[in-house]
């Protein structure tokens, strides 16, 4: 276990390596939730990921599929959630 994912839990843990692996979801989306940098984000998935998986995400990760860098999005994009994302209903906590 690395230092940064200590003041983790495994839950918290699995979904910003979640997070990181999904194209749509930007590194700033991360320091929102989790206040992790980018480089910290890197070392989280360095240290929990095989290396060749941790190679085949950063791959992806500079390659011009993903979307992780907001400088390099789009500018029609302008939200992190997905406008074919549903929206949560029947959740307790929705009913706040």
């Amino acid at each position: 276990m690395t230092i940064e994912t200590k003041q983790f839990t495994e839950r918290e843990l699995d979904r910003i390596i979640e997070m990181a692996w999904e194209d749509r979801t930007p590194f700033e989306a991360i320091l929102f939730q989790f206040g992790l940098q980018e480089k910290e984000v890197i070392k989280v998935m360095r240290g929990n990921l095989k290396e060749s998986s941790f190679k085949r995400w950063r791959k992806r990760v500079n390659s011009g599929v993903s979307q992780k860098h907001l400088k390099k999005r789009s500018s029609d994009i302008t939200r992190f959630k997905s406008s074919r994302q549903r929206a949560i209903s029947g959740n307790k906590i929705s009913k706040r």
